[in-house]
């Protein structure tokens, strides 16, 4: 079992923790309004509307389940990796819905998007952390 302060670990953990609750606090319109002090969507429509034009291939009400699928995940993933919480398992929840995101942006945004917003490296950086920690000494 592992006894030692592992500080890139944890340092990994907070940021891609805080790297999944501040835009679920953005598209709650908790950080101000659009455009403004660097945020993106400033409430939920606005983010169903960004999120519509990932998917354009589903209706308005089935884009409306996944975007809200996806808020709940990283709510859940970025509560369960700051708190260290069954790190492995968030780690390779982050990982496939990165990698998710990552794809739609690529193919329905802009070949650059994401790796503009760096959404490959987050994912990469989720599968590492997933594939990092040991079974004994997380789970």
């Amino acid at each position: 079992m592992k006894k030692t302060f592992d500080t890139p670990e944890l340092y990994l953990r907070f940021a891609l923790g805080i790297g999944f609750i501040l835009p679920v606090m953005d598209r709650f319109g908790w950080l101000g309004v659009a455009g403004q002090n660097g945020t993106a969507w400033g409430n939920w429509s606005n983010f169903l509307s960004y999120t519509h034009s990932l998917m354009p291939y589903m209706n308005d009400s089935l884009t409306s389940v996944f975007a809200t699928v996806a808020t709940a995940a990283e709510i859940v993933f970025g509560i369960m990796l700051l708190i260290g919480y069954k790190i492995k398992w968030a780690a390779f929840g982050s990982f496939l819905l990165t990698l998710a995101f990552a794809l739609s942006m690529l193919f329905f945004a802009n070949y650059r998007a994401p790796f503009s917003y760096s959404v490959f490296v987050c994912s990469a950086a989720s599968l590492f952390l997933a594939c990092k920690i040991n079974s004994d000494d997380k789970l």
